[in-house]
Order: C-alpha cells, then sequence, then structure tokens
C-alpha cells in the first residue's frame, strides 16, 4: 500500500488496488469491485498490497477488546427533500 491506511481510524481514506476500492470506516471497512491477481509483477504488486491491507485489519480486530459477535444495523432515518 503506497498510502498509509489504517483501519477502523476514520470515515476519509479510500484505496485503490486493481479495479478494487477499499473504504475506511470507524466500525466496518468496505471493500467494493473485483482484481484479477495475474501471475506476473503487477498481479504479485496487488497480491501483496491486500495481504498488508488485510493484515492490518486483522491486527486491529485482534487488538479489539469485547468486539460484538455482529454490529448491529445502522440507525437509518429518513429526512424531507430539501429539493422539494
Amino acid at each position: 500500500m503506497s498510502k498509509k491506511f489504517i483501519p477502523y481510524a476514520n470515515e476519509a481514506d479510500v484505496l485503490q488496488i486493481g479495479a478494487l476500492t477499499i473504504e475506511n470506516r470507524l466500525d466496518r471497512i468496505t471493500i467494493d469491485g473485483d482484481i484479477d491477481l495475474t501471475l506476473d509483477q503487477k498481479g504479485l504488486a496487488d497480491a501483496r498490497a491486500l495481504h498488508e491491507l488485510l493484515g492490518a485489519v486483522v491486527g486491529k480486530l485482534e487488538g479489539e477488546k469485547d468486539l460484538p459477535a455482529k454490529l448491529p444495523a445502522p440507525d437509518v432515518k429518513k429526512v424531507a427533500n430539501p429539493f422539494d
């Protein structure tokens, strides 16, 4: 990973690996897209970046005390359309 991505640290960081978009949140990491880990130098670089990212995520999760079994669903509220 070229940019320092600290899992669960903020609501702003976005990382791109291949066609994957990894979004940082305070309570989750969202991974969207796809990637081909090809048998070449590019595939190796992408695999290493994914390995580093997932290692950091696992390390953060393992270091947390009292992880819930599952996060509750987010509290979604409907708001009035400001353009009406």
